[in-house]
């Protein structure tokens, strides 16, 4: 059975987000089928949670929208969906429930963190971010070379790009950068580094884990997070993870966390106690094999829970 220092909470929340407009494969809208289908909610419940599933929140098909501007694709509908993932988990938590969102693309996590973050703003509170990827997810608008708003959603998060993005609940940033951390970053746009450096977030990438180990990344990760905060939200992309553990996503960079690492990662996250809400985001089943990308995110939401070896 799951440790209550976990989470602080007995209920897990669990919000699909299916939108895959921000992404430049399709596929990524089945992921929370993907995850669900691989026994999700029941492996929750096993460590003993309760486990109340909210559904999906709507999402646009890119039939049916107009992409608009070339340089921030779907940017309408993906905002829009961001509002009412936005609205779905600030209800959550101020009902003390532990929001876990299951993706779509990974601009989701403007809704889940501004949720978040307008819950605990109610009670004087503020949240830490750590984001797992491979990729740091803070171009602009001016900076994308692709105009997929699912490589921007840090960067709003921290104030910066459009303002249907970073304006949700009438205010920015969400977030204080010296309070992200990004980890296992090892794919930069050129016209992204000089956000990222500017921006005063924390960034550890594989060469960090390579030549200081995932303990001591995670260890440190961990204080600047909470640094002021009351808790950290954990927001895991799939592509974190080598492609060769992880093969079911949309933009797979070789060289990633191993099976062990990424564990190893939720463990830490886990024993820390400060975790207070997570996603998983890029699970694409058209790209995976036999649902192994869903699989292995469970196993690792599992582990954040508070699954041990003994």
């Amino acid at each position: 059975m799951a440790n209550d220092a976990i989470t602080g909470h007995r209920t897990i929340a669990i919000i699909g987000a299916p939108l895959d407009l921000g992404a430049g494969r399709r596929g990524v809208d089945m992921g929370p089928s993907a995850l669900r289908v691989a026994n999700l909610n029941a492996h929750i419940e096993a460590l003993g949670f309760e486990v109340e599933d909210l559904g999906n929140v709507a999402a646009d098909q890119p039939e049916s929208a107009n992409p608009g501007t070339t340089n921030a694709r779907y940017l309408a509908q993906i905002a829009a969906t961001c509002r009412e993932l936005a609205a779905r988990v600030e209800d959550a938590a101020d009902r003390g429930l532990f929001p876990l969102v299951l993706g779509g693309d990974h601009s989701v996590a403007v809704g889940t963190v501004s949720g978040m973050v307008q819950s605990l703003r109610k009670r004087g509170e503020t949240l830490g971010v750590i984001w797992i990827d491979a990729h740091s997810d803070m171009n602009t608008p001016a900076t994308s070379p692709s105009g997929n708003v699912h490589g921007m959603p840090l960067a709003a998060l921290i104030g910066q790009g459009p303002e249907q993005l970073t304006s949700i609940y009438g205010y920015a940033p969400k977030v204080d950068s010296g309070n992200v951390v990004l980890i296992a970053i090892r794919d930069v746009d050129a016209t992204e580094r000089e956000i990222v450096r500017r921006s005063g977030v924390t960034v550890y990438t594989m060469r960090d884990i390579d030549e200081r180990g995932m303990r001591a990344v995670m260890r440190e990760a961990i204080l600047r997070a909470s640094d002021g905060a009351s808790g950290i939200h954990v927001s895991l992309d799939m592509d974190s993870i080598d492609p060769a553990e992880a093969p079911g996503v949309g933009t797979p960079v070789r060289g990633g966390l191993s099976y062990r690492e990424a564990h190893l990662a939720m463990e830490i996250l886990s024993d820390s106690g400060l975790l207070r809400s997570m996603e998983i985001v890029e699970v694409n089943p058209i790209l995976d094999t036999a649902n192994r990308t869903a699989h292995l995110g469970v196993e690792l939401v599992m582990s954040a829970l508070g699954k041990r070896i003994l």
